[in-house]
Parts: C-alpha cells; structure tokens; sequence
C-alpha cells in the first residue's frame, strides 16, 4: 500500500520518515482498477480549497512552527508536495509496488541505484542494453567504483552460463525487457528465481520503460527493484525529463538506502516537472492500449512490405518469442486483451517495433528524412510517432563491435509508434518506404 501520512512528529512518504505533524494519507484500494488509481491516487481534492487538480507547489522551503517543527515539509530537495504526489501514483500503478522515488531523469535513476552498491561491485547485465546505460556502467561506474560489468544475452543464456556468471561481489542483475533496440524478451521470473537461488542473492532491477507499468508488471515476476524513465510512456507528452524507481514491501531497508542517496546527491525533479508527470499518467491506460493496437497493425503491414528484411514485435504471432510475451502481460493488460476481438496476427505488446530495411544504411537514412508524421529525433513513449537510427542516434555511445555484436547495424530503424490515426501512420510509412527502395 503506497501511504503518505504525517503524523506525531513523523512525515512518511511511502517509507521515508522526517519531521512533520498533521494526518494526510493516500491509499490505493485492491479494487481500484489500474486507470482509477492512475487518476486519483496523489490527486485528491484539496482539503483547504477543494481544488479538484493538485496546486503546483514551487517554494524552496517551509515555514518552521518552531525548530524541527513543520507540517512535513523543510526543504524541496529532501521532500515536495508535488513529488510525493507523484511517487504515490507511481507505487500504486506498478502492480506488487509499494515504494516509488522520482528521480531528474532515467540515468540520474541509473546513477543512484549503482552508487548504492558501494565500491568494488559486480553487476551482470543484459548485453543489449540502453546506451547510456551502458555508457553510465561502463565509463563511469567502472571509473569512479571500481565496478565490474558481466554482458550476457539473457534471453537466450542457459542456467548454468547465468549461474557461471555470479560472483561473490555479484550485488544486481540489470534486465531490460523488451530490450534497446532490438527488443530481445527475456523470461524475468525464471531469472529472478534462479539468481535468488544463488548465495549471492543478487538484487534483480527491470527496466520496465518499454512496456510500461499498464503492459507489465515485473515485480510480481520476482524483480527487486523497477526502473522507469518517466520521460517516456508515463509522463507521454516528450515534455519532462524524469526517472523512477518502484520497489515491493519487503525492501523497506534498500528503499530508505535509496531514498537518503536521493536526497544526498540531489538529482530530484522539479515541482513543476513532477505535476506534468503525474498529470500525464492519468491517461497512460489510455494511451498504451492505442500504442499497442498501432503498433501491431504497422508490425503486420511491415512484415509484408518487400522492402523490409525483418521485423521485431514480440506481439507479432509470428515472433519466435511470443508466447513468452503473453506471458509477460501485466494482469491488468492480459483482462484487456482477453475482450478484444482476436487478431491473428497477434496482440497489442506496448508500441516500439525494430525492422531492417533493405538497401542498408543509405535506404534507412533516405527513409527516415522521408516520412511525414514520423519524426525523426531520439526518446521514445511520446503520443506522437518517432523514429530514429539507433546505431548513429540512441547506441552511438556503445562500440561499433559491440553495436554489430548486438546486430545494432547501419539496416536497423526503430519506431516509436505513437496514437495517431492507424491508417495515416502506415500510409507515412508505406510512401517512405517506397522512396528509400528508389535510392
């Protein structure tokens, strides 16, 4: 249960005590349904006004009653109405979530949770893995704690290659999934299982950013800790730069290991950031079932297009992967698939496809200056459709070896397919595609 109360002295948001008085609390009910708590929870009326939206509160501190003595509140970097407002939200949307800590952005978020391994960790990670994941672990991480990074493809790594891979210093596993780029889907629960069985005991952490909380739901799969950039499908509008992170119940010690690290190093979100944030996710429920029945249609048209070599989304029944996609649906998703009317080509799986164009690297450039409503730029999760070239754009960070390692090649186009109308999107789509065969 995700609880924001102040009470005798002690303000708790979601697990994290400082001084305080008053009684304020936010529940999220087992019977809500995923839209009503992305709605209501951290959004309740004004007790003083009766404002039906949250006031965004800008000041940088609070008035004392006397030393040590406030209403919860000393100073926005350590606590900010607007922010506990969001992390109430955050924790109650993320099926099996109980605590939520917003962070600056996704690598700020990245940053926190590896600084507090310590010096001298050992962390495995999947090997296709966002780049400036992998640039933060590999160049900094590494520099800066003296950690080590394992690469492994854990979609397809046996048990023993994973097990022959922890060490005694081994402190996190970091899973994407569907992974960045080339949305490899990896099996959370059986990983989690396994590296728990381990003496190490290493934390599990899912990058979630992809799928969103609506379309899974990692930590009833056994993750430790789920990770968001909020700037993607949550916030949904490509207009805050923000990160998250949401851990079960049982983890109240990491969380307030986390939640000190956040105020220590300071990488919050604003206020303002933080009310656009929860304002937008209010409509993620909505918005993700029209990425997802985008994104399928264009997927199956992209699979018959004689311009395009292969096409990536785990929702494609024709994906080798797709029944460990079904799998992997959230239970609130799986309800909502389980009332539409059945596609044979398969579900709605979040709306990022990956496809190979012939003609190489030229036909990907030539069609990504030729479409119309496809804009091309970075990011991701946004309601307008974008599309990007991740071996020039989002991956130019990770060595080309081990970009062609990952098949991050010159051929491969990403698409984040937004909510316009379906028919116009594979229309822009068809003419560019058409363009770049001519080159």
């Amino acid at each position: 249960m995700a609880v924001l109360t102040h009470t005798n002295g002690v303000h708790v948001v979601n697990g994290a005590q400082t001084n305080g008085s008053s009684t304020h609390s936010v529940h999220k009910p087992s019977d809500d349904g995923f839209s009503t708590r992305a709605i209501h929870v951290g959004s309740e009326p004004s007790s003083e006004t009766g404002a039906v939206i949250p006031a965004i509160s800008l000041s940088t501190t609070f008035k004392q009653d006397a030393i040590g003595v406030h209403k919860g509140y000393e100073y926005s970097r350590s606590a900010n109405p607007n922010r506990d407002a969001l992390e109430a939200m955050l924790a109650s949307i993320e099926a099996g979530g109980s605590d939520a800590l917003a962070f600056a952005s996704g690598s700020a978020t990245t940053s926190t949770v590896l600084s507090s391994l310590g010096q001298g960790a050992h962390v495995i990670s999947v090997n296709d893995v966002y780049g400036g994941t992998w640039r933060y672990m590999n160049r900094v991480a590494a520099s800066v704690q003296g950690a080590t990074v394992t690469s492994l493809d854990l979609e397809s790594a046996s048990e023993e290659t994973i097990l022959a891979a922890i060490q005694p210093n081994t402190k996190l596993v970091w899973i994407e999934s569907p992974t960045n780029p080339t949305l490899r889907l990896i099996d959370i629960r059986a990983i989690a299982d396994l590296v728990h069985s381990h003496p190490s005991n290493p934390l599990v952490l899912v990058d979630n950013t992809f799928l969103s909380p609506f379309y899974a739901s990692p930590l009833l799969m056994g993750a430790d800790l789920v990770l968001h950039s909020l700037t993607k499908y949550i916030n949904g509008h490509s207009d805050v730069v923000m990160g998250a992170l949401i851990l079960p119940p049982h983890h109240k010690a990491l969380t307030a290991t986390l939640r000190f690290l956040q105020n220590a190093i300071g990488a919050v979100p604003s206020p303002y950031d933080s009310w656009l944030a929860l304002r937008g996710a209010k409509t993620l429920a909505l918005r993700m079932k029209a990425h997802g029945l985008n994104a399928l249609a264009l997927a199956e048209f992209l699979s018959t297009s004689p311009h395009v070599l292969s096409v990536t989304y785990p929702g494609l029944a024709s994906h080798p992967r797709h029944d460990r996609a079904i799998d992997a649906l959230s239970p609130h998703a799986r309800t909502w698939i389980s009332k539409l009317t059945p596609d044979k080509a398969g579900i709605p799986f979040g709306g990022m496809i990956s496809f190979r164009i012939k003609g190489g690297e030229a036909a990907a450039e030539k069609f990504l200056t030729s479409t119309r409503l496809f804009t091309l730029a970075e990011s991701l999760g946004g309601v307008e459709s974008l599309a990007e070239h991740p071996a020039r754009m989002t991956h130019g960070s990770v060595p080309e070896e081990e970009r062609k390692k990952l098949g991050i090649e010159g051929d491969l186009i990403r698409l984040s397919v937004g909510v316009e109308e379906q028919e116009d999107l594979i229309e822009d789509i068809k003419r560019a595609l058409d363009i770049a065969s001519r080159i």
